[in-house]
């Protein structure tokens, strides 16, 4: 007979299976507008929906007084964080295969534990740096069609895996300084006036990717779309957290993979290569090396 925990434990597991995948949708219709408005453009777009519709969520459910942003000098350094890992991944899809780019974005949770290292104090275990090494391996198998062809540009995952960790290092300072809801706002309501700017510059600029002119209907419906998309799918990730434990969810995080492989070869017919394939399982397989290594060392840290 399955118990009262099980049971609340598979329903955390399953939403936030459901919030991952809900983000990989996400994803892809990002994807679908390369070529038709610039990627500053539509993460502009995107965080600014994104941002008003946090701000009506948070007003709603927490009252006006919680749109103040707590400890404001980490809170820029969240919405600056996600206004860089947010162009810089929807720059990457606009160029590469949707696999391939958020294969390499996952490197982040080692690139986390490194900065962690610089920037709280806490020790870089030898799992970490083992954990590094394989991930980056990975990165280079992945991006071994792309570099030569794609220049620079084959980075941006990269820098959008930076910019994660470094979002990652912020909540972690701020946990139990405001809802979860408050602290997405917290990060949009910066990130959004971030990306508007690199927009505005962008389309100021001679460099041609970055020209923006006037966007479709379909396209400002999309960049909505996306805002509730990427709303609803780290609510359902925090929810499935509240009930699994953040121990037991972090592995669910990699089935993005597997949705994006699906979702890039149904929707654009873009078959990861085998070796591309092989260098993903890598980025995986030292994800879950050094989740499984955090998990063996939990009971000695209990206090």
């Amino acid at each position: 007979m399955e118990t009262a925990h099980h049971g609340t434990e598979r329903r955390g597991l399953i939403l936030a299976l459901l919030g991952f995948a809900t983000l990989s949708i996400g994803d892809t219709i990002v994807k679908t507008m390369a070529g038709q408005w610039a990627a500053s453009a539509v993460t502009a777009c995107r965080y600014a929906f994104g941002a008003l519709g946090l701000a009506a969520l948070v007003a709603a459910r927490e009252g006006v007084g919680a749109l103040r942003p707590v400890r404001p000098a980490l809170q820029l350094l969240r919405g600056v964080s996600v206004a860089v890992a947010t162009i810089g991944f929807a720059g990457a899809v606009f160029i590469m295969p949707l696999a391939d780019a958020t294969a390499i974005v996952f490197v982040s949770p080692m690139l986390t534990g490194l900065l962690s290292a610089l920037f709280l104090g806490e020790p870089a275990r030898r799992e970490t740096w083992i954990a590094t090494v394989a991930a980056f391996a990975g990165v280079l198998v992945v991006l071994r069609p792309n570099l030569l062809a794609l220049g620079p540009g084959a980075l941006l995952p990269l820098l959008t895996a930076g910019g994660m960790s470094l979002l990652i290092i912020g909540n972690r300072a701020l946990v139990g300084s405001a809802s979860a809801l408050a602290q997405q706002f917290y990060a949009a309501v910066v990130a959004a006036p971030v990306l508007v700017a690199i927009a505005v510059a962008g389309a100021f600029s001679d460099f041609a990717p970055m020209a923006v002119g006037v966007p479709s209907p379909s396209v400002v419906a999309r960049c909505a779309i996306v805002a509730v998309t990427a709303t609803t799918g780290h609510w359902l990730i925090y929810r499935g957290t509240v009930l699994a434990g953040a121990g037991a969810v972090a592995p669910m995080a990699y089935v993005q993979i597997l949705v994006v492989a699906l979702l890039g070869w149904a929707v654009f017919g873009n078959v990861p290569a085998p070796l591309s394939v092989a260098g993903m399982m890598m980025i995986v397989g030292a994800g879950l090396y050094l989740w499984r290594a955090g998990r063996m060392r939990e009971p000695v840290e209990v206090e």
